[in-house]
């Protein structure tokens, strides 16, 4: 099918390896000191990696490639993590608040932010006037520990991290009277997602949960992940949905 597909201009390539990471699907690796695509079908053709390039030898074209396989990227990936060297990246459900003396970021110890801190009027460019309605810190799903005391027995918000951005009434129409746990499905580990929300939903056993995703099709993944949390926690908690479009509008 013609379709766009990331390709690697091998002279300019000087094998430097920076376009690795941040292919998440795992389609280029270094081969003979050049960066090589793995296999067309492990490349959704966004180009994410196209920046890390030093030399300019990325770019996307648009040509006949085989289709995009998602099935064949979770392969790879946990393939690559069965057989990493070393010490492997914990499970995001085993992940605790980090704490300084630990060595972790000081700014992600986790802690419940004062009323007055969210509902304090904020000035904006122009005068204009808003409020924070962020009830809590850290709002990243791995660094959230399902243990944190002010998630037992809250509504619960799970939030694909490009909505707050595109949604202009985030905060009022969404964020208000819950804590909110903010991902990425598409870049980030997403079995861990559920594994991880699992278990804050059986510690936690929120009174209610909305997940707000973008229209996208690989944002589905958070919705998914959550929906198969809530069924291994076991236990009936409301579940609402939302979806936001890529130029603002509420879809539902």
């Amino acid at each position: 099918m013609l379709r766009k597909i990331v390709e690697i201009d091998e002279a300019k390539c000087d094998g430097c390896g920076q376009c690795l990471p941040s292919c998440a699907e795992g389609a280029i690796e270094l081969a003979g000191g050049k960066a090589r695509l793995v296999s067309e079908v492990l490349c959704d053709g966004l180009g994410a990696c196209l920046g890390e390039c030093p030399r300019g030898a990325l770019r996307v074209a648009e040509r006949e490639a085989a289709d995009f396989d998602e099935r064949a990227v979770a392969r790879r990936l946990g393939s690559r993590r069965a057989t990493a060297p070393g010490p492997r990246r914990p499970s995001l459900s085993v992940v605790a608040e980090p704490a300084a003396a630990a060595g972790g970021c000081p700014g992600a110890r986790g802690r419940e932010l004062p009323p007055r801190a969210r509902g304090e009027a904020t000035s904006r460019p122009g005068g204009a006037q808003g409020s924070s309605e962020l009830s809590h810190w850290p709002v990243q799903l791995g660094l959230v520990s399902p243990r944190a005391p002010w998630l037992a027995g809250a509504d619960l918000l799970v939030a694909a991290d490009c909505v707050p951005f595109a949604y202009a009434s985030f905060h009022q129409d969404f964020l208000s009277g819950r804590r909110v746990l903010v991902g990425c499905p598409k870049l980030d580990d997403l079995p861990g997602y559920v594994e991880k929300l699992a278990e804050l939903f059986r510690e936690a056993r929120p009174r209610s949960v909305t997940v707000v995703k973008m229209e996208v099709p690989c944002c589905a993944g958070i919705a998914s992940a959550t929906r198969e949390a809530l069924r291994r926690a076991g236990g009936e908690v409301p579940y609402l949905e939302s979806t936001i479009g890529v130029q603002g509008s509420r879809l539902t």
